[in-house]
């Protein structure tokens, strides 16, 4: 069972925009946790890349951000205008 840990090794990387639409809004991480009612150091580990959320965590973030889950996260890295790779 997978409890959320990251292993990049067997092509588990979740890549998201969590740091980059935090700070854009001016909120801490522990602000954004306040927000989400988890725990300050989830937001420090998703946004790392240590932690891949649940699938309910990752609609809860997309949905505080008002975007599409797929503007939050993807399987491949977002370019600078939070676009992720394109699919070959």
């Amino acid at each position: 069972m997978n409890s959320g840990r990251a292993d990049a090794r067997n092509g588990d990387r979740l890549y998201n925009r969590v740091a980059e639409l935090r700070t854009k809004r001016n909120l801490s991480r522990q602000e954004l946790a306040d927000e989400l009612n988890i725990n300050f150091q989830t937001v420090g580990y998703l946004e790392r890349g240590d932690y891949n959320p649940s699938l309910e965590l990752a609609f809860r973030i997309s949905e505080f951000f008002a975007l599409p889950i797929e503007k939050v996260f993807s399987r491949e890295p977002f370019d600078v205008r939070g676009k992720s790779g394109t699919h070959r």
